[in-house]
């Protein structure tokens, strides 16, 4: 997630998040398909088919979906709220920004409510 949203340093990046058991495991990377990119993101209907076409191949689960903040704080905008279309989906913020503090942000974005989520790496 952050090579992507560094490779689209300008522009929000997007794409999903699969595996088992709460456990990501594969990262599906998207094409950016909004009218502007620099402020939101949105992936392209077709992309999303393919890729929950691919996740349910594979036997994972669909667990999250991630986005980039190239310029502000990496915490869900209103608009993320208000587009959160999947509720049992964790939200992923990701700020490319060399001296951000959490690079990787997670929230349960619910009845238009973000509340953070801790993230564990390995």
């Amino acid at each position: 997630m952050l090579a992507h949203a560094e490779r689209e340093a300008q522009r929000e990046c997007c794409g999903l998040l699969a595996g088992r058991d709460g456990a990501i495991s594969e990262i599906f990377s998207a094409g950016n398909a909004s009218e502007n990119p620099a402020t939101s993101y949105e992936i392209a209907p077709a992309d999303l088919f393919r890729m929950m076409r691919a996740i349910r191949a594979a036997r994972l689960d669909l667990l999250g979906i991630y986005h980039s903040h190239p310029q502000g704080d990496n915490f869900p905008s209103a608009l993320d709220v208000e587009r959160a279309f999947y509720p049992d989906a964790a939200y992923f913020v990701v700020s490319p920004r060399a001296k951000a503090r959490n690079p990787v942000r997670a929230f349960w974005i619910r009845d238009a409510v973000a509340t953070e989520l801790s993230v564990e790496t390995f």
